[in-house]
């Protein structure tokens, strides 16, 4: 890897050892791998606002998966039931719109001798990003890095990643200016969820206090369901439908900012 990229990437996940591959889902893959060869045999994963590979994964190595219930994607800490035998694996931004408490959740799982494996695809470059054993990301189009193809896997441990036989990737000087325009595309992202959540203002906004990118609207009515998608439209936002377990399994309409 280049070593300006390198030093760029330790810098926005604040782990030592990094490497570059061909898509978040084999990054997810590669850290479940290694939390497999580390004798973890029970996987918890969020009900929602997760990722739909994580449960597959998870079936395909064989672990006990456990679905972890949720506050409309949030976990709460104090009612996680991990122990030395289980790996977390967390969409710290869930479903985008909404952080999770990275510092608790850590903590409960670091006292249980549980791993972490935090999904930083829409979490990377903020302090909860940073926060886990194993990060692993996605670069596509429509993510915050949105490089277009790619993921990275990350550890503080270098030993870990002989235990996942990593293909790795090279990505060239495009990648890297993506990666320094990354904080100027967040504030962008940003700036555009905080006018939509404004706007949108008398509607039942999930999670309406918490950081985000996406918007998650619920609606109680055909008529508000359609107000949010004729908003949608008129602003040229790319939008989706509600129930759907990587963002809320509740009536919804989610707002994908992070498509912009």
């Amino acid at each position: 890897m280049d070593e300006e990229i390198a030093s760029l990437l330790q810098n926005i996940t604040g782990k030592e050892h990094i490497k570059l591959v061909s898509r978040g889902n084999k990054a997810i893959q590669y850290a479940l791998r290694i939390a497999k060869k580390l004798g973890k045999k029970k996987l918890f994963i969020q009900d929602q606002g997760g990722w739909i590979t994580y449960k597959q994964f998870g079936t395909e190595l064989k672990f006990d998966v456990t679905l972890v219930e949720t506050d409309y994607g949030l976990v709460d800490a104090q009612k996680l039931s991990v122990d030395a035998e289980s790996v977390l694996l967390i969409n710290s931004l869930t479903g985008y719109f909404a952080e999770q408490d990275m510092d608790k959740i850590y903590n409960a799982c670091f006292n249980a001798g549980c791993l972490v494996i935090n999904d930083i695809s829409g979490s990377i470059s903020t302090e909860m990003g940073k926060i886990g054993d194993i990060l692993v990301c996605s670069f596509g189009s429509d993510k915050p890095l949105n490089y277009g193809k790619g993921g990275l896997i990350a550890v503080e441990n270098k030993e870990w990643f002989s235990l996942a036989q990593i293909l790795e990737e090279d990505f060239g000087k495009d990648f890297e200016q993506k990666l320094l325009d990354l904080e100027e595309r967040l504030t962008l992202l940003r700036n555009v969820t905080q006018k939509i959540k404004k706007d949108l203002g008398h509607f039942d906004i999930v999670h309406k206090n918490k950081g985000g990118i996406n918007v998650v609207i619920r609606y109680g009515s055909e008529d508000e369901k359609q107000k949010l998608i004729d908003y949608s439209k008129k602003n040229n936002y790319e939008y989706t439908e509600c129930p759907r377990s990587i963002r809320v399994t509740c009536d919804a309409i989610s707002i994908e900012v992070k498509r912009l």
